[in-house]
């Protein structure tokens, strides 16, 4: 049989732990940073969990 194939939009953009949680990147810190406040930037910073709804979807993608 044929191998499945990982979507690669969502294998870019997400990341399966160990334990099965599903991290993805906050949004809002790519670009016109300038007028955003340092206090909302730092905030935006470091990785977050999915909501489990979402995360089912995700892991179907992947493939996992």
């Amino acid at each position: 049989m044929p191998k499945n194939k990982s979507h690669s939009g969502a294998s870019k953009r997400f990341k399966v732990t160990g334990s099965g949680k599903v991290l993805r990147e906050r949004a809002g810190k790519r670009h016109l940073l300038e007028h955003k406040s340092s206090r909302r930037t730092r905030r935006l910073t470091g990785n977050a969990e999915m909501a489990p709804g979402d995360a089912a979807k995700i892991k179907k993608l992947l493939g996992k």
